[in-house]
């Protein structure tokens, strides 16, 4: 597949120059599977999405159409597409925990509007030491999905507790909950994910639930909170010389496979041995981060 130059114009390319139907397909592809892991996972599918919108369209700079702040702009959007059938799914198998729920989005709500106003700082839309803006906040993400990858190979060795245990609710307090939101709304409007790699293991360190009730309760936060992120962040794509049409265009191309993948991988979470989603999830952020930075 052919990639645009997109690094010497100063205008986005046409639709017919940047959607040939080889980068259709392959953006179809990563709407799937990102939708996939996002719903088994809680994570909303971002983690997968803006690194391969960068392996396919590259990190260009804030006047050149492309690059990781529309990328997050798009992937906060398909978070909500992701969220919403993953979400209903785990209900349906009785996984979501309403006082959790409850707690956890009036934090999110306000930290994905605080981290998006961080994500347009300077230092991620003009740069620093030579580097530019997209490309620290790519280097940012990548950071943090070395942390991801340590929590999960941590869990690895982890004995997962029956899924059939009635869900111990003992550390279960608004304000532990409202501290796991706040922090997940944080991170996903800084780095435009939904949040859920964050909340899923603060979860079972500070409320002590099962993995599967972490990750649905993730999704369920997620359907509320990335409409808000996502209008915050793709109002300001203008600061950065970048259309919210090319943003909604992503978007709407990764949106249906996305949502067929986030019921899918939902479903999986109920279905599959805990540590086999963890290996596949594993092996999948590394090659993320690997190219998040640059390397």
């Amino acid at each position: 597949m052919g990639r645009p130059d997109l690094t010497t114009r100063n205008v986005g390319p046409t639709f017919a120059e940047m959607y040939d139907p080889t980068t259709l397909l392959m953006i179809a592809l990563l709407g799937l599977v990102a939708g996939t892991l996002g719903g088994m996972l809680g994570v909303g599918g971002s983690l997968i999405m803006i690194p391969g919108l960068v392996f396919m369209f590259g990190q260009g700079d804030q006047h050149a159409g492309f690059n990781q702040h529309l990328y997050q702009a798009a992937a906060m959007i398909v978070n909500v597409f992701v969220a919403v059938p993953a979400t209903l799914r785990h209900y349906k198998a009785g996984a979501v925990v309403k006082p959790v729920i409850k707690a956890m989005l009036p934090g999110a709500i306000v930290g994905i509007l605080i981290g998006v106003y961080a994500s347009n700082l300077s230092v991620f839309t003009e740069g620093v030491g030579g580097v530019r803006g997209p490309v620290v906040l790519g280097r940012v993400m990548a950071v943090f999905m070395l942390y991801v990858i340590a929590v999960n190979v941590r869990k690895m060795f982890v004995k997962p507790k029956p899924h059939d245990d009635p869900v111990d609710l003992t550390h279960v307090t608004p304000s532990r909950s409202g501290a796991v939101g706040s922090a997940m709304g944080f991170i996903a409007g800084l780095l435009g994910v939904g949040g859920g790699a964050i909340a899923v293991p603060m979860q079972q360190v500070l409320l002590k639930l099962r993995l599967r009730n972490c990750i649905a309760n993730s999704a369920a936060v997620m359907c509320l909170s990335s409409v808000v992120g996502a209008a915050y962040k793709n109002a300001s794509l203008g600061a950065h010389g970048l259309a919210v049409s090319d943003s909604l265009t992503i978007a709407a191309l990764l949106a249906p496979t996305a949502m067929i993948g986030g019921y899918l991988g939902a479903k999986l979470t109920h279905v599959l041995p805990v540590r086999v989603v963890r290996g596949v999830f594993i092996f999948v952020i590394v090659a993320a981060a690997w190219k998040m930075a640059g390397l």
